[in-house]
């Protein structure tokens, strides 16, 4: 693993839930507590699709980082990365394309610790300890790794939905406009998040990850609003969509087998040359 990620000092507070430890439940993990697995069964009660949906997710974020490489990205730089899993971004990157190179940005302690002892004999990965509004500290440490005079494949795949709206240049639309102009040509932004329609599970789903988490939330938005975190973009085919339609290797499940509650909605944005 490359240098460059600074030293992690804090601790794990078992005594929340973590969005991160919730994801590795959903997703058959065993790397979480009983707050996370608690919090998780008042998740299902207002949303019951909600693991159909991380595994959709999950299987989304491996199509759509082998496709990139496939197409001749060398450079990911994954925000919110989460606990390691089976088929992690470098794993299916460097598959596709040797030698791919891979930073992932998280700031749970747990995560970071997990994702620096798998990756420590990996020298084209880096792990960094930011949060992933920080965009100028996450350049300048990346840069150890990444050359972004080059495209780079920009992951927010089911993270925007942990950071709140604000005023600032730490807004969700504003983070995406503000990096999308530091890329070069040719880069790529991979951009989902968590919608629904439904008023009740929107304000429901909010709430409870705002109180199970302390705070560490967002909110459920609705896909008009994501669409426009990819205004400075030119959105590749098939368009935004519930990820499952998004390429998928197989045909996907009939619309009375689909999730009615809530959505991963998003899709895949270019820089334009």
């Amino acid at each position: 693993m490359a240098n460059g990620e600074k030293p992690q000092t804090r601790h794990i507070d078992t005594s929340k839930a973590s969005a991160a430890r919730m994801y590795d439940w959903l997703l058959g993990g065993t790397e979480n507590y009983e707050v996370d697995r608690d919090a998780c069964s008042d998740l299902l009660k207002i949303a019951p699709s909600t693991q159909q949906l991380a595994r959709t997710n999950r299987d989304f974020l491996r199509r759509v980082v082998r496709i990139l490489a496939e197409k001749g990205i060398t450079q990911f730089l994954d925000h919110g990365s989460g606990l390691p899993t089976q088929d992690n971004v470098h794993e299916v990157a460097q598959r596709a394309r040797p030698g791919a190179k891979v930073v992932y940005v998280d700031n749970d302690p747990m995560v970071l610790a997990h994702a620096r002892t798998s990756l420590d004999d990996n020298e084209n990965t880096m792990v960094l300890d930011y949060d992933m509004r920080h965009t100028p500290d996450i350049r300048r440490a990346s840069e150890a790794l990444l050359d972004w005079n080059k495209p780079i494949a920009v992951l927010f795949v089911s993270v925007l939905h942990c950071l709140p709206d604000t005023d600032d240049e730490h807004d969700p639309s504003a983070l995406i406009r503000a990096l999308a102009d530091q890329l070069a040509p040719g880069s790529y932004m991979v951009i989902c998040q968590l919608v629904s329609d439904d008023p009740t599970v929107r304000q429901g789903v909010t709430q409870l990850m705002a109180h199970a988490t302390g705070g560490n939330w967002g909110r459920v938005r609705e896909p008009h609003e994501v669409r426009r975190y990819f205004t400075p973009l030119e959105i590749e085919d098939p368009g935004l969509v519930d990820v499952i339609d998004w390429r998928p290797d197989s045909p996907p499940p009939p619309a009375h087998l689909r999730a009615t509650d809530w959505v991963e909605w998003g899709g895949v944005g270019k820089i334009p040359k």
